[in-house]
């Protein structure tokens, strides 16, 4: 199952993006706007994701995956228990939360060169 390494190694693997500590919670963004947060204990991951789609992926996998608290909600965000996301589905969620952040060209660009 996926952890705390992982997380850090797939992220900062990816152009453009930082590691920082913000009240407490590692969070990973690309320049001003987080794709990726760390719940302080470090059991739960906060992602970037299509709005319009969250509530039926948390719908599908309840024990899995969960709606941010509600201030969170205007944002495109879910999260999920990183104990219960397998290593290949981490590095996928991962991949597609700082597409939605970085420059098409540059997400073309990356994926060029990984493939």
């Amino acid at each position: 199952m996926a952890g705390v390494d992982a997380v850090r190694r797939v992220a900062l693997g990816l152009p453009r993006t930082t590691e920082h500590l913000i009240h407490d919670r590692v969070k990973f963004r690309v320049g001003r706007i987080v794709y990726l947060a760390l719940s302080p204990d470090e059991t739960a991951l906060g992602f970037a994701f299509p709005r319009d789609e969250r509530a039926a992926l948390v719908a599908a996998e309840p024990d899995r995956f969960f709606l941010p608290r509600a201030s969170d909600l205007r944002f495109n965000w879910v999260c999920g228990h990183l104990d219960r996301i397998g290593d290949d589905e981490l590095r996928e969620l991962i991949v597609d939360a700082w597409r939605m952040v970085v420059p098409k060209r540059v997400y073309t660009e990356w994926h060029r060169s990984a493939t």
